[in-house]
């Protein structure tokens, strides 16, 4: 390969990074507001803006997967916790600070508004680890065990399984922590996943029309990756 394929290489990985990192924060920021939509009227779902660019994530770690390797995905998951502690921090000191009086966001609206992020930071951070990881070991071990092949088996497993992980988990922690209340946990887990589910197999045709590319721009073969110097 080339420096200057390399140099690209490099700038798309970091594209994907920073699309990875914003989608999780800022599904961390908005997760307080519920909405409800009709899917071709077999399902109302019920279920927190906060999913809306979650499952991005988990598009974006299949990508650099299947294309950057195990090593580089794990790179993502890791950066993407420092940038949610980092958040965090901010909307700590934000929540603290003193509103002036003329301020147009008082300090009681910006708390009801930013105040739990903190909680949903943590619970999304503990269940954010533990679905990331396991996302990844199962897309790679269905990578080898396929040789390379089947790109839709390793991406549905790793999602759907990894999704209900972090479903569970995350609601789990904010019901335990009295965020949302326990008798809404039920409900919320059948429509977080449900939504999860439907974005996982939507999304197959876009991981495959992005490796595609990948591989026509780079010359790659079924199964190889690119290895990055940075």
């Amino acid at each position: 390969m080339t420096p200057q394929k390399k140099n690209l290489a490099f700038n798309i990985y970091l594209i994907l990074a920073s699309v990875f990192i914003a989608s999780l924060v800022v599904s961390n920021l908005i997760f307080q507001k519920f909405f409800s939509f009709n899917f071709l009227g077999w399902y109302n779902f019920e279920i927190s803006v906060g999913i809306l660019p979650y499952p991005i994530t988990f598009l974006v770690t299949d990508i650099i997967s299947e294309i950057y390797g195990k090593k580089k995905a794990n790179q993502v998951v890791i950066a993407g916790i420092f940038a949610s502690v980092f958040s965090l921090v901010i909307i700590m000191l934000s929540d603290i600070a003193p509103a002036t009086n003329w301020s147009p966001v008082n300090n009681e609206m910006f708390h009801n508004v930013f105040g739990l992020s903190i909680l949903a930071v943590l619970a999304s951070m503990m269940a954010y680890l533990v679905a990331q990881f396991v996302d990844i070991r199962i897309y790679h071990f269905w990578k080898k065990k396929t040789k390379g092949r089947h790109l839709w088996l390793r991406n549905n497993f790793s999602t759907i399984s990894s999704q209900f992980l972090d479903t569970f988990t995350v609601l789990f922690l904010l019901c335990s922590f009295g965020v949302i209340k326990w008798e809404l946990f039920g409900l919320l887990l059948l429509n977080g996943f449900l939504y999860k589910l439907l974005v996982a197999l939507l999304d197959t045709p876009l991981l495959y029309f992005f490796v595609y590319l990948f591989r026509k721009k780079f010359d790659l073969k079924v199964g190889e990756e690119i290895e990055l110097i940075h």
